[in-house]
């Protein structure tokens, strides 16, 4: 990696703390307003579009969102993969208004940012204290069907920060509460953006992520001994969805972790033996390179 990929690596890397720091800020007086005038539930929305925003015209990056029609119809239960930091971006450009984030317990103390999340209501959760997080969980799922809302649940846990298109296997909590409430799932999936973020290999560029919300899955016929079997289901479909996403579109500012650069490679690959069969062009990580894959095709991006 060049000197000056370094530098941009670290200096996005800062940018990207000060903007979080900015957001918090900014939704923790958004939360207090809102809470002030009866709207918490409002908060959150407010908030995840300045965090966008914000990210936006700092990181020069993007979302593209294919399926928002499938968020219209509340209440139902949101899940989606968590890679990075960037899931925050990626929130803040599809975040529905009256829709609440789960998160766990200890994000609750960060400075500005769990100071807005535990303003505007968000559901902390304590993983080593079952029957305190099934509670909130349970008071969550309360609010969102008597009100009419949705509750956003990361089920794989944690991030993965994966460079492979896969997900970490995902828990049961909030197809337990879908199948308690009878109420849908929408599978929400984004693309592998260890092409914009990888602390791994010194990624940080710029580019766009690709969001695919899924029809919403319904839980009317959803018993309690077939929620593991549903919930895998779930997966799979997210998985799948997940390989006909591909990486997210990048403009190589830095670098690309490798096995994104072989995707590509992959890929053009057989694009070009499907027209002729003539020496191909090599993928390298110091290309401005399209990893994001729709069919066969990949695309330079300027």
């Amino acid at each position: 990696m060049s000197l000056l990929a370094k530098f941009l690596y670290y200096l996005r890397s800062v940018l990207v703390v000060l903007a979080l720091a900015a957001g918090g800020l900014y939704g923790v007086i958004a939360s207090i307003i809102c809470t002030l005038i009866g709207k918490q539930h409002l908060a959150q929305w407010i908030t995840a579009r300045c965090f966008y925003r914000v990210m936006k015209l700092v990181l020069g990056l993007d979302v593209q969102v294919v399926g928002e029609e499938n968020l219209v119809k509340k209440p139902y239960i949101m899940v989606a993969n968590h890679q990075s930091t960037l899931d925050i971006f990626m929130l803040g450009r599809i975040f529905p208004p009256g829709c609440t984030v789960t998160a766990k317990k200890s994000l609750k103390y960060v400075p500005f940012l769990g100071w807005f999340m535990a303003l505007s209501g968000t559901y902390f959760l304590d993983r080593s204290k079952r029957q305190e997080s099934i509670e909130t969980l349970n008071k969550g799922l309360e609010d969102v069907k008597k009100n009419k809302r949705a509750l956003w649940v990361f089920p794989e846990g944690t991030r993965s920060y994966t460079s492979d298109l896969t997900m970490l296997p995902f828990k049961k909590g909030a197809f337990h509460l879908a199948q308690q409430g009878k109420i849908p799932i929408v599978p929400v999936v984004v693309s592998n953006t260890s092409t914009l973020v990888s602390p791994k290999y010194g990624v940080f560029n710029r580019g766009r992520m690709i969001v695919r919300i899924l029809k919403p899955i319904s839980t009317e016929n959803l018993t309690k001994d077939k929620i593991g079997e549903f919930a895998e289901k779930v997966r799979e479909q997210m998985l799948d969805t997940l390989q006909e996403i591909g990486y997210s579109p990048a403009i190589n500012d830095t670098t690309l972790p490798p096995q994104a650069v072989e995707y590509a490679a992959r890929q053009h690959d057989q694009k070009k033996n499907k027209i002729k069969n003539e020496p191909l062009h090599s993928v390298s990580a110091n290309d401005d390179v399209s990893v994001h894959h729709e069919g066969s095709s990949v695309k330079k991006m300027h």
